[in-house]
């Protein structure tokens, strides 16, 4: 499938959806609906996202991966989805629960992820990429947590469109322990769990992840690189949501473990500017 898909909207307006996205998430504020027309399809989107990543003042450290449902698919001429992870909303896991902020009204869960962390640039004209090629470029992989938030509630129910406009739904991402010997495994692991207040919610492995985490990869490097945002060394990929995506709220709690290797700790607060 292609990354991107076909732009049937070229005089779409970007600039003001981009605006209102910006200022919402900036200054912690819901949003009751998607502002102005949703986009109808892919590329529209990416532009919308692009526009937002000129607006905000912050680096791309990484980005995530989001998986598109099967009945969108063909319509929409992509598997799944991207978008930024800025530099305030990476975080290193560490003996204290990591604190989620989370937008009163709006969204926010948390995704078992298999990430992985760049060696190397990638070479900005090439959109093509084969799952064996993607990792030649990778240094790590790691374990970790996507804070998937947004000012939008809905933003799911809107759809994948809406998803990739408004920062492809990441507030943030932490990093938890390398994995080692990740080349040479041979095993589906480590399994992850994740756990809402204690109650058992979620399950996965690699294998959860359609095509593998390498094949999320492989996407992502087409998709930069057609956009003029190539990746970078150093840069991380988190690869979808292994366990799937787990609601939280402000006074909630979630556990994430990783069998044998980690297990990462949070809690949910109503953010403040």
């Amino acid at each position: 499938m292609t990354t991107v898909g076909p732009d049937t909207t070229l005089g779409f307006d970007v600039d003001a959806p981009a605006r209102a996205l910006v200022e919402a998430r900036r200054a912690q504020r819901s949003l009751k609906a998607f502002p102005n027309a949703l986009p109808p399809d892919m590329a529209t989107a990416y532009r919308i996202q692009d526009a937002t990543l000129k607006l905000w003042p912050e680096p791309v450290v990484g980005w995530k991966v989001g998986r598109i449902p099967e009945a969108l698919q063909g319509e929409l001429g992509a598997d799944r989805v991207g978008g930024p992870i800025f530099s305030s909303g990476l975080w290193q896991a560490g003996g204290q629960p990591t604190i989620l902020p989370v937008i009163s009204g709006g969204f926010a869960a948390v995704e078992a992820e298999y990430i992985y962390r760049l060696g190397e640039d990638a070479p900005p004209g090439r959109h093509s990429w084969t799952v064996q090629d993607a990792l030649m470029l990778v240094e790590d992989q790691l374990v970790g947590v996507e804070y998937a938030g947004s000012p939008l509630a809905d933003i799911n129910k809107l759809g994948p469109t809406a998803v990739a406009s408004a920062f492809g739904n990441n507030a943030g991402l932490i990093l938890g322990r390398t994995i080692p010997n990740w080349r040479d495994r041979a095993d589906d692991g480590p399994v992850c769990e994740v756990e809402i207040d204690g109650a058992f919610v979620g399950r996965g492995a690699p294998s959860s992840i359609p095509g593998g985490p390498a094949a999320s990869l492989a996407f992502l490097l087409g998709l930069c690189a057609a956009r003029g945002h190539p990746l970078k060394r150093g840069q991380l990929v988190t690869t979808g949501a292994a366990s799937g995506i787990h609601d939280i709220e402000a006074g909630q709690t979630a556990r994430i473990t990783f069998q044998g290797l980690d297990e990462i700790r949070c809690v949910a607060v109503e953010a403040k500017i």
